[in-house]
């Protein structure tokens, strides 16, 4: 029985070698008017946070907790196996990208908060998911409800 190695999203073998690969924007719009929301973005360290990218679905924007709403990725906290701490950096990496490229847009979509107390947004920049350009990358899933299984991939 042979075994095929398992292919890697452009956008994690980008993330895994920082510098190697230009990623292509993936339909990421142009921002609209309505985009009003910019920040400068970096990874969250240490207790103070206000503006910074906990993981992949999750960031802090002034004060904020926000967790993307129409999304989930990988968990970079506590991973269940390797696969998912790559691709959980990756992702968090490429939100981090996403967030810093211009202005935004949050918007509520169903509900205001999860049970966690965390703000439920989706991000959109020209009218256009910043969650699809994760998913259609391979660095998050549709949200259904429920967490899917990172390490089955």
């Amino acid at each position: 029985m042979t075994h095929k190695p398992h292919a890697l999203p452009l956008a994690v073998l980008a993330a895994l070698v920082p510098g190697s690969l230009a990623l292509p924007a993936w339909g990421a719009a142009s921002p609209a008017p309505s985009d009003r929301e910019a920040a400068i973005f970096s990874r969250c360290e240490g207790p103070a946070r206000v503006t910074c990218v906990v993981d992949g679905d999750t960031f802090w924007y002034r004060g904020l907790k926000i967790r993307i709403a129409d999304i989930n990725a990988p968990e970079l906290g506590h991973p269940s196996c390797a696969s998912e701490a790559r691709l959980a950096e990756a992702a968090t990496r490429r939100l981090t990208d996403l967030l810093n490229a211009g202005p935004f847009t949050l918007a509520i979509d169903g509900r205001e908060t999860d049970r966690y107390g965390r703000a439920l947004r989706v991000v959109r920049r020209g009218g256009r998911s910043l969650g699809e350009v994760l998913e259609r990358e391979g660095l998050a899933e549709h949200w259904h409800g429920r967490r899917g299984d990172w390490c089955a991939v």
